[in-house]
């Protein structure tokens, strides 16, 4: 994998920022969570005047190989007609991108199934960067090799590189890709130390026999994985071979972008039970990437408020979201919005000649 140059936010101008919030026509702290996002923004871009100009969303699609082991309710085929569905302007993303104005990038890494040519060819938004059709299933070997982690890795970095070059200031990144909440589970289950029965939901609406089946297909999967590294003890603290191993090509682009977005000072909104378990992978490989992430709600899949709470994680949102493609980061950026033009409209006591009163 390429490295990345990512180092934890500066905080020279801590207390400049601090002293420009509570200076603001205001009761000290009473802008509660608002104030908080303001100095991590501020920090994140190394100003008191922050700016979240053109905000750029990624919604990259990827199917998996371990669908094919009946982890999900719905049929790998979904991924390609959402995919398409976007393209039309149709899903939820696309609602809450124009609501928001973010620009929307649609983005297939590794979807099963090859887009026609006068999509690839003419819909501005739609970007053909597949690697292969789909994962293999990690239940019987690695997710995809090294070379193809490189590939999406890469692929993450070049769209943040896109986005950046328009003047994007502000990122959120969503997923569309049937069983991926297979590989977010086992993630959480290695990367936080909590019980893998504890990291598995519903997904897209199984019953209680196909959640204890999923549980039983991923437990056989880890154990796979755990033989393995008894085989080869440095695999134990190989971040990207356990990230390989398991994860989609739309996850391992979502790190590529993340780490990338990290890198440029980018503000990276984290989306749901799939995006921060590519989140606690990204911090994983990079600690100081966290420095530059809001995670802005908290889904209602099954073990995510656990996910976030391994890295201390606060949400803005519970809004009982589970739908994914990056809708709850969405919807979250008002929030965020309202945290920056409190930095940048609100007046201070001495233009609006107030007593400051503490």
């Amino acid at each position: 994998m390429k490295s990345f140059d990512i180092h934890p936010v500066n905080r020279s101008l801590e207390q400049a920022i601090q002293a420009k919030i509570d200076n603001l026509n205001k009761p000290k702290g009473s802008l509660g969570r608002l104030e908080e996002l303001a100095m991590q923004v501020c920090l994140v871009q190394q100003t008191l005047e922050p700016s979240l100009a053109h905000p750029c969303h990624l919604l990259l699609g990827g199917d998996h190989g371990i669908e094919r082991e009946g982890v999900s309710v719905s049929p790998r085929e979904v991924t390609w007609q959402q995919m398409i569905n976007f393209t039309r302007g149709g899903g939820g993303v696309n609602m809450f991108c124009r609501q928001h104005g973010f620009k929307l990038r649609i983005v297939d890494v590794g979807v099963d199934y090859i887009f026609n040519e006068e999509l690839r060819m003419k819909n501005e938004e739609f970007f053909d960067r597949k690697i292969a059709r789909g994962t293999k299933s990690f239940l019987y070997e690695p997710a995809m090799s090294e070379e193809e982690f490189d590939q999406a890795i890469a692929v993450g970095v070049d769209l943040v590189d896109d986005c950046v070059a328009e003047g994007c200031r502000v990122l959120s990144i969503g997923e569309m890709g049937i069983a991926n909440t297979s590989p977010s589970s086992i993630w959480m289950h290695l990367f936080g130390n909590i019980p893998l029965e504890e990291c598995i939901g519903a997904g897209a609406g199984l019953d209680t026999p196909g959640i204890r089946h999923k549980y039983e297909v991923l437990s056989q999967a880890v154990g796979n994985w755990q033989l393995a590294v008894s085989t080869n003890p440095e695999l134990t603290a190989n971040s990207e071979k356990l990230i390989a191993y398991f994860g989609g090509f739309e996850m391992v682009a979502a790190i590529g972008a993340m780490l990338r977005a990290a890198e440029q000072h980018l503000i990276i909104l984290v989306d749901g039970f799939i995006m921060t378990a590519c989140a606690i992978a990204a911090i994983r490989l990079y600690p100081a990437s966290q420095d530059y992430m809001i995670f802005t709600h908290c889904g209602d899949e099954s073990g995510h408020k656990r996910m976030l709470d391994i890295v201390g994680a606060k949400p803005l949102l519970h809004l009982g979201l589970r739908l994914g493609e990056g809708t709850g980061a969405l919807c979250a950026f008002p929030i965020v919005d309202s945290a920056v033009r409190m930095m940048n409209e609100m007046n201070n006591f001495d233009n609006a000649k107030i007593t400051k009163y503490f």
